[in-house]
């Protein structure tokens, strides 16, 4: 019976289990369930104490109609101040915790998800709302976790992120790097973008294309920018145009470690980053055309901007502080 509802039998089996002194494990074994659905059946009904079988009857039944109206479908104002929010440029996950902090004199409970899923299904939100959104994607990305732990490629015999140094998994210290490209109109021009996992510090890099020898000079240019004790590993993913990544290793005294196939959130302060970097950088244009001053403008504005996962301090605040240690 794993996985199916409990029935009123059965809650009548488990309140008179209660009145004569069973423990949940003992229900559990009477009922063929596993002791986590009885412990979570009376928890969520009020506790050992007050558990009473037709109420938690009724609770499940009231629980299980459907279609349910979802929450800004059910509270109007809350919908008019979470599309405010949206409309300037604050993604579901900041509203949702500022509105549990009351940051704006509003104080609310709604998880991100339930924002997310307001905004893609149109359950309480304006059909444009999805344009507020950083990516502006037209439907949700989902992930397959179900892939093999190593994949073969032509970058060949690469060392698997699954090997990294433990001090760059747990952002320990300064040094540990994840790099991408950012592509323009076409896939005719590109930027490297790297980002330190610790400070989440920037560097920007135009490349002429994007060829193996094009990015590995354009990154061996990059590093020259970066202390050589702040240079300990790069995370990239498994893009052909990293072909050249043992020699690169071997010129710039770094560890070079690659994700799985399609797992960007393998690199995820260098996918945050990005996002951050398209706002100045739209998509569409062509990245040749934008002048060295602009990047280096860019490449500032991201570094010096208030972070909240800093507690307000900025990217380039942290990476001084580090290097300094």
């Amino acid at each position: 019976m794993p996985g199916e509802a409990l029935t009123r039998s059965e809650r009548v089996v488990i309140e008179i289990g209660i009145k004569a002194g069973r423990k949940n494990p003992q229900i559990a074994v009477e009922l063929g369930r596993d002791g986590s659905t009885i412990w979570r059946e009376i928890e969520r009904n009020g506790g050992r104490d007050v558990y009473d079988a037709e109420r938690a009857q009724r609770r499940a039944d009231k629980n299980r109609k459907r279609p349910k109206q979802s929450r800004l479908e059910a509270d109007l104002e809350l919908a008019v101040y979470v599309a405010g929010r949206l409309a300037l440029g604050d993604s579901p996950m900041t509203i949702s915790i500022e509105l549990a902090r009351g940051t704006h004199g509003v104080v609310a409970v709604i998880s991100h998800e339930c924002l997310y899923q307001a905004i893609y299904r149109r359950r309480g939100l304006d059909r444009d709302a999805r344009k507020c959104l950083h990516l502006r994607r037209r439907k949700r990305k989902h992930r397959n976790t179900n892939r093999d732990k190593y994949y073969s490629h032509p970058l060949g015999d690469y060392r698997s992120v699954h090997d990294r140094p433990e001090a760059a998994n747990d952002r320990s210290e300064i040094g540990h790097l994840e790099g991408d490209l950012i592509t323009g109109s076409y896939n005719r021009s590109a930027l490297i973008t790297v980002f330190d996992r610790a400070s989440r510090h920037c560097w920007i890099e135009p490349t002429a294309n994007k060829s193996a020898d094009a990015v590995h000079d354009a990154l061996v240019v990059l590093f020259d920018r970066i202390p050589a004790p702040a240079r300990k590993t790069l995370t990239w993913d498994q893009g052909s145009e990293l072909a050249r990544w043992a020699e690169l290793a071997e010129r710039v005294g770094i560890g070079i470690y690659i994700c799985d196939k399609n797992s960007p959130w393998q690199r995820p302060t260098n996918e945050n980053g990005n996002s951050m970097i398209r706002r100045y950088v739209g998509n569409g244009t062509n990245l040749n055309l934008i002048p060295p001053e602009h990047i280096t403008w860019i490449e500032d504005r991201i570094n010096t901007t208030p972070r909240r996962i800093h507690r307000w301090n900025t990217a380039k605040d942290i990476y001084d502080q580090l290097i300094v240690h």
